[in-house]
């Protein structure tokens, strides 16, 4: 079966509000070029560097500006609408990083908690701790679509190559990467990493990106990227500005892929014996 998938690059600002409104005009482009699966990038409902900042415009799931935003739209639409992820208020006073799939009636199929926690020092001063507001998720999913058997990720996720193997042990055909890479590891990274986990798992990647300067102050890569399962790039955006980038999705492609490399197939599972050197000989 073939789809027609979008990915939205989008800069999202502090503003659920607006970033809610630009969604939504970008969600109707991709239905208005036929896609049936859209997906939005990481933090579509607000980026914002500030905790109070952040924390002040949170609601909990039932009552989320994007979430009742996509429900309707995907409804509207008829199509899957996967909100890469948006900020969620938690009972516990933390705050959860998720996704969200809407099928075409407006329901959730499924949602998905972001598991790795950006917890980095860069070389350019930058530093980040999601851990000390973030909760992390503890469950990885595949859904069943129509037309394909859908993982999800997010962002650092990327990182982390055994989730990939997983979902696609478990018959996942495309494998979603939202993402809100800063520029720094984007530059060095985005591209071969995506690439890398389409090609060792043979599966198709859907990656929508935040890109651009944003008003609090961070900058993304964005770089949106639709990539096969042999590693070719379909569809691809810039580094700044809003985008709608779309490719054609023929799922026997990884099954194609899967025969001419079956390296899930082939896999083993092995031991490790950590050997040390010892002076004059070999270590019994």
């Amino acid at each position: 079966m073939t789809f027609k998938a979008a990915a939205i690059q989008m800069c999202s600002g502090v503003d659920p509000e607006k970033n809610a409104a630009d969604m939504a005009r970008l969600v109707r482009e991709a239905a208005g070029h036929g896609a049936v699966y859209i997906q939005t990038p990481e933090m579509t409902g607000a980026i914002q560097k500030d905790r109070a900042g952040l924390r002040a415009v949170l609601k909990d799931e039932a009552n989320d500006l994007i979430v009742r935003q996509a429900s309707e739209l995907a409804g509207e639409l008829k199509v899957h609408l996967h909100i890469g992820s948006t900020a969620i208020a938690l009972d516990d006073g933390k705050i959860a990083n998720r996704g969200f799939l809407f099928g075409p009636d407006g329901a959730v199929i499924c949602t998905y908690d972001k598991i790795h926690m950006f917890d980095v020092d860069l070389d350019n001063g930058e530093s980040w701790r999601e851990s000390a507001v973030y909760r992390p998720g503890s469950q990885t999913r595949v859904a069943s679509l129509p037309f394909a058997e859908l993982g999800f990720t997010i962002c650092y996720d990327v990182r982390f190559p055994s989730l990939f193997r997983t979902q696609a042990v478990n018959g996942a055909q495309v494998i979603s990467v939202p993402a809100a890479f800063t520029r720094q590891t984007g530059e060095a990274h985005w591209e071969i990493l995506l690439r890398a986990r389409a090609i060792e798992n043979g599966v198709f990647i859907i990656a929508a990106a935040q890109a651009g300067v944003h008003e609090d102050g961070r900058e993304t890569f964005g770089h949106s990227m639709i990539i096969d399962p042999w590693g070719r790039i379909l569809a691809s955006a810039g580094g700044t500005g809003e985008a709608v980038i779309l490719a054609d999705i023929d799922v026997a492609a990884v099954q194609a892929a899967h025969q001419k490399i079956p390296n899930l197939k082939n896999d083993r599972e092995f031991s490790l014996d950590k050997v040390e050197a010892v002076a004059g000989g070999v270590a019994a």
